[in-house]
């Protein structure tokens, strides 16, 4: 078991994880995980068959990434991963969100699935289960194969068809390992940071095609989830989207509709067709008109709110929406909350955490909820001693799980926890200059060192351990 060092120890003592009490409110199956996605860790970018994405293609572009930095290599995760399966397992962490490559597993967005990427995924996916770790797995974290693209990508309607031919086929040959899936993880990003905003693969930046985009990415959750459903009846499915906590710089009428607008292109285009059935007016009115409207076909809906089985959510920051006739298609300025403290400038209020929770319950789903994803990043370094005392981080994460069973006292069915992430790792356009692990990864000889947050969250996780039965990771 990796212990701290005895000065890790000595801030350790000084860290209290949460009361007894506290941790007794969460329900008795519920989960503490970690997080991870495979282009950010996996690396191998030219080997076992697999073929270009468009974060490769993204991230060798010169000027669109930090440094020029890719993921040709990232955590070596794809030579290394029974290693840190067994540091995961030492760590006290028997639930794992991992993502499969839809690049590796299917390189052409098509056909028969690549047999050496479905061996990797079913030993990877083994070796998960002989340490007595769940999987849950996600089919897409923004790895769209690039010939998907290069036919239009998800502004085109064919992607999301293709998308769902995928995630029947991996399923078909996964699925013996794994129980729990998720089809997408944030559209959001994939919809308008990738095709308006242009700051992440592949790019573009056209709002009318985020917006096609977006439909096509809920059509593709929906097609998923019937596909996967005909092809392994009993596995459990849902969709992972990022919500923002949105509050209005004041109450002047113009932010409260700046702040209306946000959420409509932000929070609810995702989770009103998912949950709810239908577009609500608010979306409409402002999607609508810039093609929303005409993406929609006859029955979309009803494919779009088929049933899933948990609402994952992905949760990061409150966002302060202010008018501004200047501010692009949405007419507006968004800042992050103070205090935005992270490494990224992102906020730090664990109420947020618990008004996203609440409010998803409230408004759009009894089903359970799991937070598939939240965490912060921090300049985290080693020390003289070989040390990582992230106790940013600790107290993060301290905060923000207090903030969770805030929300279940409230009422809110949350049945999980996955921490992002267990690994530094690449992150997206920024590079490696953000760290949001608990585990440190030294890039230049791959090293890694279990910060002090990892020891704190193997604590939390072995209090809590102590009230329940074991976890049977075969289910």
């Amino acid at each position: 078991m990796p212990n701290p060092s005895p000065r890790q120890q000595s801030r350790l003592d000084m860290q209290p994880t949460l009361a007894t009490d506290r941790l007794a409110i969460l329900p008795g199956d519920f989960r503490l995980g970690v997080s991870t996605a495979a282009y950010q860790i996996e690396g191998a970018a030219n080997e076992g068959g697999r073929g270009p994405s468009i974060w490769d293609t993204f991230a060798h572009t010169p000027g669109l990434t930090s440094n020029g930095d890719n993921g040709d290599v990232a955590c070596d995760h794809y030579h290394r991963w029974s290693d840190d399966f067994d540091l995961m397992a030492d760590l006290g962490i028997r639930e794992y969100r991992l993502s499969v490559s839809w690049s590796r597993l299917q390189p052409s967005g098509a056909g028969a699935l690549n047999p050496t990427a479905v061996a990797f995924y079913r030993s990877l996916l083994g070796g998960l289960r002989d340490r007595g770790i769940r999987a849950l797995v996600t089919l897409y974290h923004w790895d769209l194969p690039q010939p998907l693209e290069d036919a239009g990508g998800w502004p085109v309607r064919a992607t999301a068809e293709r998308f769902a031919d995928y995630a029947a086929a991996t399923v078909e040959a996964l699925g013996d390992l794994a129980d729990d899936w998720i089809t997408l993880n944030e559209p959001w990003c994939s919809a308008f940071l990738g095709y308006h905003v242009g700051a992440h693969a592949p790019g573009r930046r056209d709002w009318g095609d985020a917006i096609a985009a977006a439909h096509h990415l809920n059509l593709a959750h929906g097609l998923a989830v019937a596909a996967i459903r005909a092809t392994h009846p009993s596995a459990r499915v849902g969709i992972a989207n990022i919500v923002t906590d949105i509050r209005p710089h004041s109450d002047a009428v113009d932010d409260l509709a700046a702040a209306a607008r946000l959420d409509a292109a932000s929070n609810r285009v995702f989770l009103d067709p998912v949950y709810l059935g239908d577009y609500s007016e608010e979306v409409r009115n402002v999607l609508g008109p810039a093609g929303l409207d005409a993406a929609i076909r006859p029955g979309d809906l009803e494919v779009i709110a088929g049933r899933t089985d948990f609402a994952g959510i992905n949760h990061y920051q409150r966002v302060i929406a202010r008018h501004d006739g200047d501010g692009g298609p949405l007419r507006l300025r968004e800042t992050p909350a103070e205090p935005a403290t992270t490494s990224f400038g992102w906020s730090v209020i664990p109420g947020s955490l618990t008004a996203v929770l609440t409010r998803v319950s409230r408004e759009f789903t009894s089903l359970p909820i799991l937070v598939t994803e939240n965490g912060a990043s921090y300049h985290d370094y080693v020390d003289p001693e070989g040390d990582v005392v992230d106790l940013e981080r600790v107290a993060y994460l301290r905060g923000y799980l207090g903030a969770v069973v805030d929300a279940v006292e409230q009422g809110a069915d949350v049945r999980g926890y996955y921490a992002w992430s267990f690994l530094d790792n690449f992150e997206w356009a920024e590079g490696y200059g953000k760290r949001f692990g608990i585990v440190f990864v030294d890039y230049a000889d791959q090293r890694r060192i279990p910060k002090l947050s990892a020891h704190w969250y193997q604590r939390l996780i072995a209090e809590r351990m102590s009230q329940l039965e074991p976890i049977d990771a075969t289910r």
